[in-house]
């Protein structure tokens, strides 16, 4: 006898992953327009159904890559959604993930066959089911881990200027930082190596590249070291 009879009570499980990127300018998340009901020509985040051998973390691993060609990226799971009502076309829980990702490393191909799109996160557009509180909920998430957490660097290229890294961090908060006082903080932190190297697409004079050291920052942890951005 299956211990968990009556199957009439059973439930879907689903994943949907909010995924943020940085275009030097502005903070962006990647929508589909739903080709499907419920909500058929709806935005939607990418999500799925778990397969049978794989677990929910794996699962929302497969859906990032299957949208972006992307792997080993950060991901981090939110919270779990689960009100009655949520998916009018079946009863399903859904788990939220949060990615972020290099803007300029996606697979475009990937993109426009999904028919996704990148939105800036002040122009989110009407979202199906729930998914705008998802989202909400994940842009709250890396506010508060990118005061405590180099994760802002994930959103970067390999190689940026101090500027670049100001705007990102303006886009996250959106709100405008004092130049003066945000440089010093983040250089006395001693996790950038600045490169011989200058970015020249803005100026003639142009500005010095940065590199993020993350063994630095793992040497620093392990020596007490507390991460701290101001905004």
């Amino acid at each position: 006898m299956n211990p968990y009879y009556p199957l009439e009570d059973r439930q879907l499980l689903a994943v949907d992953c909010v995924i943020f990127g940085f275009d030097n300018q502005e903070l962006k998340l990647l929508l589909i327009k739903r080709n499907m009901e419920p909500g058929k020509g709806m935005w939607s985040l990418m999500g799925g159904f778990p397969k049978h051998d794989e677990g929910i973390d794996q699962a929302a691993e497969r859906v990032l890559k299957q949208l972006t060609g992307l792997q080993n990226v950060y991901l981090e799971q939110l919270f779990a959604y689960g009100e009655v009502d949520r998916d009018p076309g079946e009863r399903v829980v859904s788990v939220a993930y949060c990615s972020l990702i290099k803007i300029e490393d996606y697979d475009k191909d990937l993109v426009k066959e999904h028919n996704a799109h990148w939105r800036p996160i002040g122009d989110i557009p009407d979202l199906v089911f729930d998914h705008r509180i998802m989202v909400e909920k994940a842009l709250k998430r890396i506010r508060r881990r990118a005061r405590i957490q180099p994760i802002g660097f994930e959103l970067l290229p390999e190689k940026f200027t101090m500027p670049q890294l100001q705007s990102l961090y303006e886009a996250i908060y959106q709100k405008e930082l004092d130049k003066r006082n945000f440089c010093k903080k983040i250089l006395s932190m001693k996790l950038l190596d600045k490169l011989d190297e200058k970015d020249k697409s803005s100026s003639k004079k142009g500005a010095f590249l940065y590199q993020f050291n993350p063994e630095k920052y793992q040497e620093l942890l392990s020596k007490g070291f507390y991460f701290s951005v101001e905004v």
